[in-house]
Order: C-alpha cells, then structure tokens, then sequence
C-alpha cells in the first residue's frame, strides 16, 4: 500500500473520503489554491500525525467562496491512540491550543465549546472566561451548563440546547449525549435542589456551587442576566456562604473572588436562593452533592464537552443557518463512535468567508460522520497538529484574528508511539 493508500477506519481511504466531498459537494478541489494544497481534481496528500492519526487539508467551493478546511482523522480501534479534554487546569482560565497541547503532550488537537469572552452589557463585571456547556474531566463533573439564554454563540438549531455534549466514554466510544446537573444543599433549614456547577450563569432563583476547580475569578457573573436574556442586569439580590469541610465557616451578602481552597465549596444564590442561604448560619453542618447525569446512555465519560448538534443520525438537523458563513471548528462521529473527525477552517483572508452552518453539517456528512457537532468558531477556530518526528505541535490553520485565541478547552488527541 502507498502512503496515500492507508486504510482508516471502515477500509475506505481517508484521502478517497476528502477527494469524495470535493466532488459529492459539487464543490471540486480548487485549482487557485495557495501552495501546498492539491491540484484541483487530485487527491490531497495525507499526513501521518502518529498511529492511528492522520491529517488533511482540503480547498472547497462554498456558497460565499472558497474555504480551505483542516481536518484530523482519529482511529478509536488503534489502541495506541485516544482522545482528551485540553483544560487549562481551571473552568475559568484560558489559554492557547497549542500551549495546552503541549502541556498536557498531545499530538494533536482542536479548539472547543463557546465562552463568556465578553460582559460589555454588565460593566465593572469581568468575563469569566468559563464555558457554555457541562463538561467532564477525567471521569469527573467538573461544570454544568448555563441556561440557554445565557450562552454566547450563535443561535442555538430548534430542539437543541446548552446541554448538548460531545464525549468518549470509559469503551472508547465517542458519541454525542446531553448532561443535565442533579443536585442538592442540604442545611438545618431544608434541602433545595441545586441550580449550577461551576456555572457563569445561575438559573434564576437558584443556589449555585463554586468548588476549586472553579479558579480565581470572581463569581459575581453567575448573578447576571436571566434565564431567557443575557443582558439583563445582575441581580440586586444575593448571598454567598464558604462551607469547608462540610461546615459553614463563613457568609456575606455579594459574591466574592480568590481561588476556592482545597475541601470547600461556596454557595452563590440569587433571588430566592439567596433568601434560603441567608438563614444558613455560620457553623452550621452543609452537605453539598452534585452529578452530571446522561440522557442517552449510562456508560461513564472519560470526559465531554459542549457544543451544539448540526447532524443526527446521518442527518442535519432542521433549521440551521444556511445564509450566514463563518470560520468554524466541528468534531463528528462516524463507525460507531470508532472513528472521530476533527474539523477547522482556515482564517486565512482568501477563505475567511468560511462556511454556514448548514455547510457543516453536510461537510461532516460527506466526510463519513454519523453525528457532528459544531464547536467555537471565529477567532477561537484553531487545528494544531505535530509535524513527523516533532515534540511539539504547530498551527495547521490560519486563526481569523491573526494570532492564537486563548480558550477554556479543547479536544486533544494522544498517543503512544
């Protein structure tokens, strides 16, 4: 077999599949392309990143132009390879993909979820830099989502929500689910279910938990806007109580800021929620307990991310925007959740125009997924992979803003060579 004969996943070659969506999209490869990419009609090269990964770019004719996009193949079955979060080390902290890449030793890797990167409606009050969605790390609830009229992105498609996660589980099978928090805070004066997890947005009404994975900024973001509107103002009501090692040891009227020490958590209401925590008193016994729990199935994840659904089953989801076009980053799923996807185009000025959502959906499709999500996109778009006998990765495409975004996660590929 040739270099470029190398079989991935369902014995269908990885670069038959690109070289298929030029064609399929009636969108052939570009002949005006900048060097480095293939003649129009050929076959893209591929490149080897590490067993079981393989990298291509590929020049498509979109509806508003031409778009270079980058994409990594991960082959599940090979053992020596997996995928992980990239997490900066706190929910609300950010950094590049290719210092978190190179951090954590990955090989390859995507940005992830959309953020709170702005509060310009609610001035004085910082961004948290947190994510929209839940997330799990290494087995372990380490956010949940915000309400859907609190998140930052685009609109989300009809019937899906903040919610919505892309993961792989303990069998090495990535799939896509949705994570709802159930918890509680149990006090002498009741028990009240709990509203959030490490959130930049509390449900209204709510009394939310801020443990040390949490980070160092402060929680007043988590009081602001409501359930259906961002931009409302904060809330002028709310109450904030320490509880370290299971006992209330301190409370006060505002949220506060520093890093949550190890064996605490701080309980952050609003509304009703902080009339409840009001009459818990210092020195008082709190238990406190939380979990993300899946809808579609009750295997465990190694770890999963937010994003929003654009192909289910095969199929884009109805509604999406199929007018406005962007520079995006997509992760799908294909064979079982065996084989995973990795998509992110170029912000290169002659392909900034990008793709629209619904050009996502059918690209992923194209590609071979079954089910596609869409990521960050924008100036956060970045693919970074490691070039043959590197130790550290590079930046595949052009970021649109010129230069790495720093972000809150990642999807990043292992391997043991």
């Amino acid at each position: 077999m040739t270099r470029r004969q190398k079989r991935f996943g369902s014995g269908r070659t990885f670069v038959a599949v690109l070289a298929a969506l030029g064609t399929l999209t009636g969108a052939a490869l570009t002949g005006a392309a900048p060097a480095g990419a293939a003649p129009a009609g050929a076959a893209p090269e591929e490149t080897r990143i590490a067993p079981g990964v393989l990298y291509q770019q590929l020049d498509i004719q979109a509806a508003k132009g031409p778009t270079r996009v980058h994409v990594l193949g991960v082959d599940l079955r090979d053992p020596r390879v997996r995928l992980d979060l990239l997490h900066p080390g706190a929910v609300a902290a950010r950094a590049t993909v290719s210092r978190l890449a190179d951090a954590q030793g990955a090989v390859a890797g995507v940005n992830g979820d959309f953020f709170n990167i702005t509060e310009t409606q609610h001035p004085g009050v910082p961004a948290t830099g947190a994510t929209v969605g839940p997330v799990i790390l290494r087995g372990e609830a380490l956010k949940g989502a915000v309400p859907d009229g609190q998140r930052f992105g685009p609109a989300l498609p009809p019937g899906t929500s903040t919610r919505d996660v892309v993961g792989v589980g303990a069998d090495r099978r990535a799939r896509p689910d949705s994570l709802a928090l159930e918890g509680s805070v149990t006090a002498p004066e009741g028990k009240r279910p709990l509203g959030g997890l490490n959130q930049y947005a509390l449900p209204v009404d709510s009394v939310g938990a801020f443990t040390p994975a949490w980070g160092s900024v402060s929680r007043v973001r988590a009081t602001c806007g409501t359930d259906t509107d961002r931009a409302a103002p904060c809330s002028t009501e709310t109450h904030e109580v320490t509880v370290r090692n299971g006992k209330v040891v301190s409370s006060a009227d505002a949220p506060g800021s520093g890093p949550v020490a190890a064996g605490t958590t701080v309980l952050v209401g609003r509304e009703a929620g902080a009339r409840w925590l009001r009459k818990v008193k210092v020195g008082e016994r709190v238990t406190v307990r939380q979990r993300l729990v899946a809808s579609a199935t009750r295997l465990p994840y190694r770890f999963a991310l937010g994003g929003y659904p654009v192909l289910r089953g095969g199929q884009p989801l109805p509604g999406l925007d199929d007018r406005t076009a962007a520079v995006r980053t997509a992760v799908g799923i294909a064979e079982s959740g065996r084989r995973v996807l990795l998509l992110a185009v170029d912000g290169a000025p002659e392909y900034r125009t990008g793709l629209t959502i619904a050009e996502v959906a059918d690209t992923m499709r194209r590609l071979g997924a079954v089910h596609a999500f869409s990521l960050d996109g924008g100036g956060s778009s970045t693919l970074v992979a490691r070039a043959p006998g590197a130790d550290t990765v590079s930046v595949r495409n052009h970021p649109s803003g010129g230069v790495e975004r720093p972000v809150p996660n990642g999807i990043g590929v292992f391997s043991v060579r």
